[in-house]
């Protein structure tokens, strides 16, 4: 009992010698201040862009492969681009059919391919810049298609191309004024009229400033295929190429027997000899998202780079001041060695009061941080999440105990006799 009473006591003391000497606490602690504003805030901004980062990239959902003509980020960079990959065949309609009867681990295949660019009109009104995309069967069960008004495709308009769309927010809102509802009215694309069977959700821009879904035209795949050509492989149809979108099942973690399972299945489609290379592309969304967080990796150690120089100036700061303060109180030092006081009593009021003029000067930080990420900055929400917290606080207090335990340990050896005398 007597133990922790004593350990109130060089508290209360830390805290006193704070306060007598404000001036003097407020220019040590800047230089930690600074440490921990310049980390954390570094770190607040890459986790909170990359946060938006993926969750941009949320529609490519967590459990699905692509079989694709191009490898996502560029390939292994092992081939030359022109000489492999541009060769490579596109994915095709036949292939779709092929997969979706023959694969086991799968719980949802479809075929679908994205045009951009393209033109939306009705009436006197005309929108540019809209995306066509076209998708077969199980589309809405590969991606997350979110009606908002209407319907969504019936298996027979699927089947037969029917010239059926459901349109995204932002091409109801130009197109249809005053509210008006868009389903069942007719719209036209390419001189083609399509009817309206849906809306979806509002998605907003992201952090990239796109709003694809907002201004997209989601029609059967058999449907896009009657205004533009898909599966060619050819350069000037890259932008209209085909791609096949597979969900996995909740029971293959991690969907090694699926990707084993639709490897073999398109090697033994295309013809692929044992001895010759996948001419296709097997791509995971884990793929862009490992890429982004090694790109992030290297902005977080940029940022301790630089917050690393401020705190061991802060650090030396502290070390600096709390050596002036064992000269100040030596006599006090001896006074109370005098009076019984043991050693890590002293010991700890020192090392207290290092540690509270680290923890003020982390604290400092992260308020200015805190306060950065309530201003706007676009569509990028800045939030200082409890981990940094933690970790602001963890580095100021380890900050504090390292330039406190020299000088603590110092004053808590003074000679009581030799302490008095120095006055």
């Amino acid at each position: 009992m007597s133990f922790l009473v004593q350990i109130f006591e060089s508290f209360r003391f830390a805290w006193k010698a704070l306060q007598v000497n404000v001036l003097r606490t407020v220019l040590s602690l800047l230089g930690v201040t600074i440490g921990i504003f310049a980390i954390i805030s570094v770190l607040t901004i890459v986790d909170s862009l990359e946060r938006n980062v993926k969750t941009s990239l949320n529609f490519l959902g967590t459990d699905v492969l692509y079989v694709d003509k191009f490898p996502w980020g560029g390939g292994d960079g092992s081939r030359d681009w022109w000489k492999s990959y541009i060769k490579w065949p596109t994915s095709s309609y036949p292939e779709y059919r092929f997969l979706k009867n023959n694969l086991q681990y799968s719980s949802a295949v479809c075929i679908y391919a994205n045009v951009g660019g393209g033109i939306v009109k009705r009436n006197s009104n005309s929108l540019g810049q809209v995306n066509f995309v076209g998708g077969s069967d199980d589309y809405d069960q590969v991606f997350d298609v979110k009606i908002a008004e209407g319907r969504y495709f019936s298996e027979l308009e699927i089947a037969s191309g029917r010239d059926v769309v459901i349109i995204g927010y932002e091409i109801k809102q130009k197109l249809f004024l005053n509210d008006e509802n868009p389903i069942g009215k007719t719209i036209r694309i390419k001189n083609r009229k399509y009817t309206v069977i849906g809306t979806t959700e509002r998605e907003g821009e992201n952090v990239f400033g796109d709003s694809f879904g907002d201004y997209s035209c989601l029609m059967p795949y058999n449907a896009l295929r009657k205004i533009y050509q898909t599966g060619t492989g050819r350069w000037n149809e890259f932008n209209a190429r085909s791609v096949i979108g597979l969900r996995g099942s909740e029971k293959d973690l991690g969907l090694v027997a699926l990707e084993n399972e639709l490897r073999g299945l398109m090697r033994g489609r295309r013809g692929l000899k044992p001895t010759e290379k996948d001419n296709f592309a097997i791509n995971r969304p884990e793929a862009i998202a490992n890429m982004i967080s090694g790109v992030f990796d290297v902005l977080s150690l940029a940022g301790w780079v630089i917050g690393g120089f401020s705190i061991l100036v802060g650090g030396f700061g502290i070390a600096n001041i709390m050596f002036v303060s064992v000269k100040e109180r030596t006599s006090i030092i001896g006074l109370q060695k005098s009076l019984g006081a043991k050693n890590y009593f002293i010991l700890f009021q020192f090392l207290f009061e290092s540690i509270f003029l680290s923890l003020i000067g982390g604290l400092t930080g992260l308020l200015l941080v805190w306060l950065i990420s309530r201003v706007s900055i676009g569509n990028l929400e800045i939030v200082l999440s409890a981990k940094n917290v933690v970790l602001g606080l963890g580095v100021s207090t380890i900050i504090g105990i390292v330039s406190g335990v020299v000088p603590a340990a110092m004053a808590s050896r003074l000679d009581p006799v030799e302490a008095i005398r120095s006055t």
